[in-house]
């Protein structure tokens, strides 16, 4: 089975780096028509994609973009920002741009999407929210927050939205290789130890993610609306860790069972 959306409309908040845009690539890939919402456009912007400019924090800015995309068949709620600070040292500023962006962003799009899409017959969302939602990470206070939030968004429009033919779902990624973690990536004494309590022995790549997303937004996902996907490489099922010197060596940003 094939992943088909000829002659799908998409909307992608967030869609110029990273995840979103890997999302963008692989919706465009499988025919459908793309309207990236960002602040700034992408470098590359595939050649069937269009780019709205617009600030996910602004209802009008949202709601103009909306109406000139048309008829909406998926939208995909990715925008977000993740700034580390100690708990106490954690400014209003801070606290409050996290909110305006992951959380109140979100629910922006998701409402507006849906006020669209029940006029239409239906369609469906796609939340990214993050193994975050569900654990404490040290130093992240306010994007942990804002991304257990999003569980509780998740779950309401899913129930609320299920009888109008809107599926919602949410994507859970582990640490993904972009331009925000591109310092950890390259540390390779941070990436060792994190990548010994995930399964796989390695981090994510975006396009990993937007398989995911691609596959909850797409018709095989039919029956499927209120999930949170995790895309974590196992990292989520475990506990005291997996990999060590004994078992395993750490090459090329991961780790690799001993011969």
């Amino acid at each position: 089975m094939n992943l088909d959306f000829s002659g799908k409309t998409a909307f992608v908040t967030g869609g110029a780096n990273g995840i979103g845009l890997a999302v963008v690539r692989a919706l465009d890939g499988s025919g459908a028509k793309v309207f990236v919402f960002d602040r700034e456009p992408p470098e590359e912007l595939p050649p069937s994609a269009e780019f709205v400019k617009g600030d996910v924090t602004d209802r009008a800015s949202i709601e103009k973009a909306i109406e000139r995309c048309g008829p909406l068949d998926v939208v995909i709620a990715n925008a977000g920002i993740g700034k580390t600070s100690p708990l106490t040292e954690t400014t209003d500023a801070l606290w409050r741009d996290t909110l305006a962006v992951n959380l109140t962003g979100v629910f922006l799009t998701v409402q507006l999407a849906a006020r669209a899409m029940k006029h239409t017959g239906g369609g469906s969302i796609v939340i990214t929210a993050s193994t975050n939602s569900f654990d404490g990470e040290a130093d992240l206070a306010a994007y942990n927050a804002t991304k257990a939030g999003l569980l509780g968004l998740l779950h309401t429009a899913a129930n609320e939205l299920g009888p109008f033919g809107i599926r919602v779902n949410a994507v859970c990624p582990g640490l993904i290789r972009t331009r925000l973690t591109r310092e950890s990536f390259e540390n390779t004494d941070i990436v060792r130890e994190y990548f010994r309590h995930i399964a796989l022995g390695r981090g994510g790549e975006p396009e990993e993610v937007a398989n995911a997303v691609a596959f909850l937004a797409s018709g095989l996902a039919s029956y499927i609306t209120g999930a949170a996907l995790l895309v974590d490489g196992g990292q989520m099922a475990s506990k005291f860790g997996i990999w060590n010197e004994q078992m395993a060596r750490f090459e090329k940003e991961r780790w690799v069972l001993r011969g």
